[in-house]
């Protein structure tokens, strides 16, 4: 059969062209055209998406006619891979897994599909290494993957092939990148390569029920390498973080159409390969002997759990005309705002002071429950006093000096007391009706009663 026609497409604008260029004619991007194949039509689109078009109907139907069937979820084995994916796998779903390089994607999946046994059909298809190197690892950790099938292709066409007659459950492809569809000319790891393939590996898991993972690259800013149009066409992405120096691994859910976005799960690196963590508070928290100055507990939210992080902060003389604002783990110019309301509504001028924020452990907080906990940690280090220990903080501050109540105030005080803390600062509107046993309640409404409450300490 001849190979059909190709055409190139814009990844700025979408423009179409029959052959390439250097800009596009349309919006003008350089570099930014691609091979695409052409849509299909007539009689040969039709037999292209038949046996697809049959399984899915082609009827219009009305919303409350639809009866939604239960998802049938099975676990891979891993507590806190489980947490992320939204309770476990979905059969039929696509799953996108990015992360740095040796930060530990393919030990992951190794271990995840070696949890399966022999109750489901897993397939590992590997781009990257030889099924000699994969075996290596999987002796190394110990997995026990001997009913898990092994393929080493790159050309999607026959990797399709083999998965139709071996029929797997769940399928990983390590990684996207490396492979090719033999429909374009272009080498593997192009974005028409990756986006073609990726196409038609999430078509054979729609129709054929077959949970997929994918590995994907990273840029050096730590986005997926490839096309913007890969996250959209899959149901879940999850990205590994964390130092691949460090022993602690976080994987976040970034987008999940069948769970929680932002769920948070935490593993330690091992000889033996990942380990869960439990209580992920108890890796993020210093436990200091005594108090030091700088020093504050925040209750943050990811996802459905709660969990505890120190914030700490480090206000010292500045030797620049332009004094340094740095944070590590939260954002430079929400730190910028907050010292402007500590200034303005606070009375407390830091414009000659450096200023250094870090959450402890490597965690990203992006929630904006973290402003008031920031704001405590610098006045901590600028007046040097320190915070009691047993001591939790959490709250949004706002331009005007408000103290705003944030999402799940009453889980995050039961966590907080879970684990032993006496005290905590929250904004009066997520204060608790009722008591909650063994936690002294600080209600604030304004910054100047936190400044108030400081100041009696």
């Amino acid at each position: 059969m001849a190979k059909p026609k190709l055409q190139y497409q814009c990844s700025e604008c979408g423009a179409l062209a029959p052959k390439w260029a250097g800009q596009c004619a349309d919006c003008g991007a350089w570099n930014s055209m691609s091979e695409a194949l052409p849509a299909a039509s007539g009689d040969s689109g039709k037999s292209r998406f038949a046996n697809y078009a049959g399984q899915v109907g082609t009827q219009i139907q009305a919303l409350d006619e639809v009866r939604p069937g239960r998802e049938t979820r099975v676990s891979v084995g891993l507590g806190e891979l489980d947490r992320v994916l939204g309770g476990g796998l979905v059969a039929g779903s696509v799953v996108l897994i990015g992360g740095d390089p040796g930060i530990g994607k393919s030990t992951l999946l190794l271990q995840a599909l070696a949890s399966f046994s022999g109750d489901v059909r897993a397939l590992y298809v590997t781009g990257e290494e030889s099924p000699e190197q994969v075996s290596l690892r999987a002796r190394r950790l110990d997995v026990g993957a001997g009913d898990m099938r092994l393929l080493a292709e790159t050309s999607v066409e026959r990797i399709i092939e083999h998965a139709r007659l071996e029929s797997p459950k769940v399928m990983v492809i390590d990684s996207i990148q490396t492979l090719y569809t033999e429909a374009l000319q272009s080498a593997p790891g192009s974005v028409g390569q990756v986006r073609e393939s990726a196409a038609q590996l999430v078509r054979f898991a729609k129709q054929s029920g077959t949970a997929l993972f994918l590995v994907g690259h990273v840029t050096k800013e730590g986005t997926l390498a490839g096309p913007r149009v890969l996250e959209h066409m899959v149901d879940t992405v999850l990205y590994f973080e964390g130092d691949s120096g460090g022993r602690y691994r976080v994987i976040r859910a970034i987008k999940n159409r069948f769970g929680a976005v932002n769920e948070l799960g935490v593993f330690a690196m091992t000889d033996k390969g990942l380990k869960e963590v439990r209580n992920p508070s108890s890796i993020f928290l210093s436990r200091h002997e005594q108090p030091v100055a700088g020093s504050v507990i925040l209750v943050t939210m990811e996802g459905t759990r709660p969990m505890l992080v120190e914030v700490q902060a480090l206000v010292d003389d500045s030797q620049l005309a332009n004094p340094r604002r740095v944070t590590l783990g939260l954002e430079q110019n929400r730190l910028a705002m907050l010292l402007a309301v500590q200034h303005r509504h606070g009375g407390v001028l830091m414009g000659d002071q450096d200023v250094y924020v870090n959450v402890v452990g490597g965690v990203r907080v992006t929630e904006t429950a973290a402003d008031l906990s920031v704001l405590l940690a610098v006045l901590s280090s600028f007046r040097d006093r320190s915070l009691p220990n047993d001591l939790v903080v959490f709250g949004e501050v706002g331009l005007a000096g408000e103290i705003r109540p944030v999402p799940n105030g009453q889980q995050r005080l039961h966590e907080a007391a879970k684990l032993g803390f006496r005290h905590a600062l929250v904004p009066a509107a997520n204060a608790p009706r009722t008591p909650v046993k063994g936690l002294h309640i600080y209600p604030v409404s304004r910054y100047p009663e936190v400044m108030d409450w400081f100041a009696g300490l």
